[in-house]
């Protein structure tokens, strides 16, 4: 194996997904960020929500927003639900992995809130499921996905969907859109205090 090929070979495919998804998931971002805002406004909370790659993702977007992005603000209300374990592994064994999401959604959301949904594929089921939770609640049910938006796409609303098949690709945008995410809440809801 040439490593120096790879390298650049690597770097050439992120490059390309990078610029695929500033041409086309703009929209859909800023749909994102105002849904967000808006319920931050009304006093809800943000919930995030994945597997794997994408629960670190869910931790590490709601980290973000309760500590501090770029500046010292007051906290934003988001919570991941990948990190309780007691719950997790209750939901589990008493409900089945795809009931994951969707009972804490029952327990935890409101109307006003909005429930991010990560999946990669778009098509996790207990991704899914919560997302369903999500609507039948009234609250709004967004996500973040690749590989054409799977089933999420007829599920959330607002839907980023990142232009590749390949799931590190997709991770990679996914980070950087909950990073901007992060930093666009903070300035369209005037918190940063400098």
């Amino acid at each position: 194996m040439d490593i120096r090929k790879y390298y650049a070979t690597e770097l050439a495919e992120h490059h390309q997904v990078l610029s695929d998804t500033t041409d086309q998931v703009t929209e859909a971002f800023v749909r994102l960020v105002d849904v967000a805002c808006a319920s931050v406004k009304r006093g809800g909370k943000l919930l995030f929500f994945g597997n794997g790659g994408s629960a670190a993702d869910a931790q590490h977007i709601a980290t973000e927003l309760t500590v501090r992005y770029l500046h010292n603000r007051r906290a934003i209300p988001a919570i991941a639900l990948t990190t309780d374990s007691s719950a997790l592994t209750a939901i589990g064994n008493d409900f089945g992995f795809d009931e994951l999401f969707a009972r804490q959604i029952e327990a935890l959301a409101r109307p006003e809130d909005v429930a991010v949904g990560i999946s990669t594929s778009g098509n996790s089921v207990n991704v899914v499921k919560a997302l369903e939770t999500t609507q039948r609640i009234g609250a709004t049910a967004a996500a973040l996905t690749g590989c054409g938006g799977g089933k999420i796409r007829d599920i959330a609303d607002p839907v980023v969907i990142v232009p590749s098949d390949k799931t590190s690709r997709i991770q990679e945008m996914h980070i950087i859109i909950g990073h901007m995410l992060c930093g666009a809440i903070e300035q369209q809801l005037g918190l940063i205090e400098e």
